[in-house]
């Protein structure tokens, strides 16, 4: 039995939600994951299985026809996930930001549309903030929706949409000018329902082709262009322009909570495949993990593993409470990423030259890992995020 990245007091079905999601990744993800990723294919076959297991619907309340687990849970589930194949877990984070802002700050009438067929996995979500001009820069947005009548006419670029091509359902945030002084007081959020696929899916909107990336293969990520695009305005998320930048850092938080979980999932496999083979690897007569200066490194692996996912659940409990966790997350996010790039870093170097090499999985590992200290803010972005709480609970006296 395994001892690291466990978490104690979960419940019964808990426990068996995790089981099932462990079983799914050793049978149906890892056996195959490093053959469609190293094709860039969408792994349609899996998020079949997670539509089945109802995965899609994993915290959208049962009276939407969900699950209603918990964040915890959730994050527990990407875990597992990611430990098979990272960009899997991809395909459901999106999707569970949108429902999670939804069901926080949708109107009931876009509940009762949206949450359902989410639940099923038949509408599928991405999350849209970023432009090709700007990341973290979000209050510099320069999408911009007009109202015209009943609609918004939007005109705009955005990019890094993860899951651009296959969703169903686009939470785009935009400016809507409402004469606010604040900047990030005139942004709105937009519920963009568009059919699946690329090039023009619907008058005004386009979706160009993939974006062609080191790792994070098969699930698509793409840019998003709307020209004189018309949305109407029973669209706008909560029904009142003007509150989208609150809308996308609350879904940011939990997309941040996420994030961490991925880089636990990724460092508990690199794990798993240093010991394995420093076991199976031989040199001066006897196996390489009997050598003291890797079991040094397996060390040091094994406690990054242990810390980041406590850090992790505690940052999914505090806001499984209802309080704010923007701390908690970046600290979360921070570190986990951090400590995963570490990790997959001394098992590609436990593996020596056969890490370099596309056989093993350690080398789609090593390009993966890098993506986690990009997504949903920086290092630089969570530090500063960290310093700023710290210093509001520690304001000098």
């Amino acid at each position: 039995m395994a001892r690291l990245a466990q978490t104690d007091g979960l419940t019964d079905i808990q426990q068996e939600i995790l089981a099932t999601v462990r079983t799914f990744v050793d049978k149906e993800i890892i056996p195959v994951a490093n053959e469609l990723e190293h094709a860039d294919e969408y792994p349609t076959q899996i998020v079949e299985g997670m539509k089945e297991m109802g995965l899609f619907g994993l915290m959208i309340p049962e009276e939407y026809g969900g699950l209603g687990e918990s964040l915890l849970t959730y994050a527990l589930v990407v875990e597992e996930i990611a430990r098979g194949w990272m960009s899997v877990s991809g395909i459901l984070n999106t999707h569970f930001i949108v429902a999670y802002m939804l069901k926080q700050h949708g109107t009931d009438e876009q509940k009762q549309h949206f949450l359902p067929r989410m639940a099923e996995g038949e509408v599928r979500a991405a999350f849209s903030m970023s432009e090709p001009a700007l990341g973290s820069d979000v209050a510099a947005i320069t999408t911009k929706g007009v109202p015209d009548g009943d609609d918004y006419v939007v005109n705009g670029q955005k990019m890094w949409l993860t899951n651009g091509g296959s969703s169903t359902l686009v939470a785009l945030l935009a400016r809507t000018d409402l004469g606010e002084p604040a900047a990030h007081k005139n942004l709105t959020t937009f519920l963009v329902e568009k059919p699946a696929g690329f090039g023009e899916v619907a008058p005004g909107l386009t979706i160009p082709g993939k974006i062609e990336k080191m790792g994070y293969k098969g699930v698509d990520t793409t840019e998003l262009v709307l020209s004189d695009y018309r949305i109407p305005a029973n669209r706008i998320l909560g029904g009142t322009p003007g509150k989208g930048f609150a809308h996308m850092m609350d879904g940011v938080e939990v997309g941040r909570v996420n994030v961490a979980a991925r880089a636990c999932g990724i460092a508990v496999r690199a794990f798993e495949l240093g010991a394995a083979y420093a076991q199976q690897r031989t040199t001066f007569g006897k196996p390489i993990a009997q050598h003291q200066a890797i079991q040094f490194k397996l060390a040091e692996m094994g406690v990054k593993v242990e810390a980041a996912h406590a850090m992790m659940v505690r940052a999914a409990k505090v806001k499984d409470a209802g309080r704010r966790n923007d701390l908690e997350a970046g600290m979360a996010k921070y570190l986990a990423a951090e400590y995963c790039k570490e990790v997959v870093e001394d098992s590609f170097r436990i593996h020596g030259g056969y890490g370099y090499s596309k056989e093993y999985e350690i080398e789609r590992l090593y390009r993966e890992a890098p993506m986690l200290l990009i997504g949903e803010g920086t290092a630089e972005i969570q530090k500063m995020i960290i310093g700023r709480r710290l210093l509001e609970d520690y304001k000098a006296k």
